[in-house]
């Protein structure tokens, strides 16, 4: 069964997401529709970004991801179809889209461009019917005018010696739990045989959990998560109000000769 994916900052009180779905199913009411998230913030791209680069590997490949944040996007932003790591990806041209994966993409296109159509709903007249088409097998290639390249954008980076890692946090999740952009690969290069200390807001721990339930209730915990990046919490608690951390706070790794 083909399937395509939402992912949307429409949130769920209006009609918008069920218009969407509703165009798909027109077109082809053999597809699966998964829905990843309508409650991305409105607009926030470094958000939907985060939760699309953490999921959609997961996706059998051919896939068709539907993005419809910040979908009319700012003047000259135009909807593109794109492949890349063989699967597809339907949205606005927005930088979103690079922030996803570092890998160059297989083949782009520019959708509205052949029988162009002026809509303030860009998700259900052009993001729709494009990503129903991909599903059903029409060739990228068919769907629009061909692109050299779309926006990219510079993601926080991490900086890392031999003395320390420096990361941010990249996202705060519904429970409250910090995740940064500390990969695990780096401290587990760097720590080898040497003492560490995690520092962010004030406050230093010497221990990186494997589990959430090796501290006690109201504890901090420290570990590498499904996605192997460092992630700070309160056990059963709020870590972020009770931290006082937030999306961009810095957390810093020093390592002891």
């Amino acid at each position: 069964m083909p399937i395509i994916t939402l992912l949307t900052d429409s949130g769920e009180s209006d009609h918008y997401v069920a218009a969407i779905k509703a165009r798909i199913i027109s077109t082809n009411p053999g597809i699966g529709i998964i829905d990843i998230s309508h409650a991305i913030k409105l607009c926030d791209i470094g958000h939907a970004a985060f939760v699309l680069r953490s999921v959609f590997r997961e996706f059998p490949k051919g896939t068709v991801h539907l993005v419809g944040v910040d979908a009319t996007g700012n003047r000259g932003d135009v909807a593109i179809a794109m492949q890349l790591e063989d699967h597809f990806f339907v949205g606005s041209d927005n930088g979103l889209f690079g922030l996803i994966s570092e890998k160059s993409h297989q083949y782009l296109v520019e959708l509205n461009s052949i029988n162009t159509i002026s809509t303030t709903f860009p998700e259900r007249d052009v993001l729709a019917p494009a990503a129903a088409k991909l599903a059903s097998g029409v060739s990228i290639t068919d769907l629009g005018k061909p692109l050299a390249s779309f926006k990219r954008m510079i993601d926080r980076q991490v900086k890392a010696t031999k003395k320390q890692i420096t990361g941010q946090v990249i996202h705060v999740d519904g429970a409250g739990n910090l995740i940064t952009n500390i990969p695990k690969q780096a401290f587990d290069v760097l720590s080898r045989d040497k003492a560490f200390t995690v520092q962010f807001g004030g406050e230093k721990f010497r221990r990186i959990h494997t589990q959430y339930h090796q501290a006690e209730q109201g504890e901090c915990f420290i570990l590498f998560n499904s996605l192997d990046l460092l992630e700070i919490g309160i056990y059963k608690g709020n870590a972020s109000e009770l931290l006082g951390l937030t999306y961009d706070s810095m957390v810093n790794i020093m390592f002891e000769e």
